[in-house]
């Protein structure tokens, strides 16, 4: 059992939630140790919920300023997933040859940033000094008088205050964040397990406190490894819509075909398959992405009723992430929700 989640909530929460959240969080760890192969993962230390619906489970890991797994400033630093497991197969995983928390891209799946297309909320706005906003994050410092850069790690000014609420199957996180500059919001995030079904969720929602509009996009990266099995032949992802890309990728790394890309090879530096998407039409429906191992006989169907605003394609030797852009437009006191809907496949083992 893990105790160390309830350190970051409120010093409010009344001692009934403390006990239902240890004895979920037991249940959970148990039910883990016993079946899931994400017991089977290297251990570490880092603050973190078991959860279990007693088809799929998961491990989640759980923002913390001074002990979580992510501490940067590109990436959400709620819903990070460790493992997640269904039928003896696994969906997440290490992807990085090095983990360190304060790195600005070593986390796992299905890692989201709040990331505007061309730079980031207040930025442009900002001297170097200045603060700008990071949803998810918090505020940033500007560092000189160059353009946003997002494998930059920005110093964080302020991170907000984090609450999480846990159950047997679902995480709850909350972020309140109040400034001067402008920009306020309460952003909450719940990842819950269907009680019936292999199916995870991401359900968000984003309140504007500020005075200032928040105008930006959200995209889950992803990091899909499965069974932690390398990229390459038999795997593949089928689109909810005919994907273009201009220049096209690497004829001997991959085919495309109506609304597929299959591996044909696993990548290697230099030679891989990358790059934005277009062919969709920004309807709702198209949020949908496929991605199988047909040798191995596992997948995973990511789809949301949001519609897209970008695509990016992003591959390498041990991950597949298809990056699906969601528009977020928050007027001042206004707020919107959104979510992401993960099915886990798999053949029982």
């Amino acid at each position: 059992m893990h105790d160390r989640p309830l350190r970051t909530a409120s010093l409010l929460v009344p001692a009934v939630l403390f006990f239902c959240t240890s004895m979920a969080s037991a249940w959970a760890k148990n039910k883990l140790l016993l079946d899931s192969p994400c017991a089977k993962r290297p251990q570490n230390t880092y603050p973190k919920a078991l959860l279990s619906n007693g088809i799929a489970d998961a491990v989640v890991y759980l923002p913390d300023a001074e002990e979580g797994s992510y501490r940067s400033s590109r990436f959400d630093w709620s819903g990070i997933v460790a493992c997640a497991s269904y039928n003896g197969h696994t969906y997440f995983g290490e992807w990085a040859n090095h983990t360190d928390p304060m790195g600005n891209d070593t986390v796992t799946g299905p890692a989201e940033e709040f990331r505007s297309l061309s730079s980031e909320i207040g930025y442009d706005n900002a001297r170097p000094g200045d603060p700008f906003l990071k949803v998810g994050v918090g505020l940033l410092k500007r560092l000189d008088d160059q353009p946003y850069k997002f494998g930059t790690v920005y110093p964080i000014v302020d991170h907000g205050k984090w609450t999480v609420r846990i159950d047997r199957r679902s995480v709850t996180f909350t972020q309140l964040l109040r400034t001067s500059t402008g920009y306020s919001y309460l952003y909450q995030k719940r990842l819950v397990l269907d009680p019936k079904a292999p199916v995870m969720r991401l359900e968000h929602s984003l309140k504007n406190l500020g005075t200032k509009p928040i105008n930006t996009n959200v995209y889950a990266h992803d990091f899909f490894m499965l069974d932690n099995a390398p990229t390459g032949p038999g795997m593949a992802v089928t689109f909810g819509f005919q994907p273009k890309t201009d220049p096209p990728f690497p004829d001997g790394l991959v085919s495309m075909s109506g609304n597929e890309i299959a591996f044909k090879d696993t990548p290697k530096r230099g030679y891989t398959a990358q790059g934005y998407l277009t062919g969709y039409t920004g309807k709702r429906g198209e949020y949908s992405f496929h991605l199988e191992d047909r040798q191995q006989h596992v997948g995973i169907l990511q789809t949301s009723d949001s519609p897209l605003s970008s695509v990016y394609f992003w591959s390498t030797p041990k991950t597949i992430c298809p990056e699906a852009y969601i528009p977020i437009n928050v007027a001042p006191g206004a707020t919107q929700k959104w979510s992401i809907r993960y099915r886990f496949e798999g053949e029982k083992r």
